[in-house]
């Protein structure tokens, strides 16, 4: 099983340590993109600071992101599962999971990035501020930019087994799975149900949305769960306590849509 997150907007302290070494990161393949994407972000964070927050989205109060930035090549690493953070890493808690269910994260993740295109949990990587949906100035859309590299190295990632897509849109836009991968794909939608005046209405709602994405990992994760196939998935979800809806795709080469409702998040 391959699952593949979203980032988090805000990330954890890089720490202390050694520095980002570029070619220890998972899928290879992509190191000539990265490196593309590194370059451009370093140098306009460290040329001009209002056009780089105005590029990254970012409010005056947050310049001091420009300049962490500004120091990517040189800033302490972590393993990326220590540097994501927010609610959907809360509720997934890497750091507290026992030693088989954590061997497992390792395997399952793959985190999508604006900077890094895709990494492991395990890839040592710095704090940094850039989201998919950066439009750089030379590079361009980050999005599109990273469709030709990620095409080339995610077939061989997503394996034989199922894939679960819990990514956010910004980050679908890098990589749709098509043909045979798709098939075995299965993307996730959450659903808040509530009455009102006695009629039940279903919402997206973000916090639920992505508390529930990382609740559902981690119970799947600490259940040794292995489904093979995206019907599998519903079986092991429902199995899980999860109320699950499921809708097979119309025609060969789609994904599979699962609704997970919920009225309320245990934390």
């Amino acid at each position: 099983m391959l699952v593949l997150l979203p980032p988090s907007e805000g990330k954890a302290a890089g720490g202390s340590g050694a520095p980002l070494k570029p070619e220890s990161l998972s899928l290879p393949g992509l190191a000539p993109a990265r490196a593309a994407v590194l370059e451009e972000l370093v140098e306009l964070c460290a040329a001009d600071e209002p056009k780089a927050r105005e590029v990254l989205g970012l409010s005056e109060g947050l310049r001091g992101e420009v300049a962490k930035n500004v120091e990517l090549r040189s800033a302490a690493a972590r393993p990326a599962g220590e540097i994501y953070t927010g609610v959907l890493y809360d509720a997934l808690g890497l750091a507290d999971l026992p030693a088989e269910a954590r061997g497992r994260a390792q395997d399952a993740l793959l985190v999508f990035s604006g900077l890094w295109g895709g990494v492991r949990i395990t890839d040592r990587i710095p704090s940094y501020r850039c989201s998919m949906g950066v439009k750089l100035p030379g590079l361009g859309a980050l999005g599109a930019y990273w469709r030709g590299p990620m095409a080339s190295v995610m077939p061989e990632a997503a394996g034989r087994g199922l894939v679960l897509d819990l990514r956010s849109s910004a980050y679908t836009a890098a990589w749709k799975p098509k043909g045979e991968v798709a098939g075995r794909t299965a993307t996730v939608r959450v659903l808040h149900s509530q009455l009102v005046d006695g009629v039940e209405k279903r919402s997206v709602v973000s916090h639920f949305n992505k508390a529930t994405k990382g609740r559902l990992v981690r119970d799947l994760l600490l259940a040794g769960s292995a489904p093979a196939s995206p019907a599998e998935l519903v079986t092991a979800l429902r199995d899980l306590g999860y109320v699950v809806e499921a809708e097979a795709p119309a025609k060969p080469g789609k994904a599979w849509s699962l609704d997970v409702v919920v009225t309320q998040i245990h934390h």
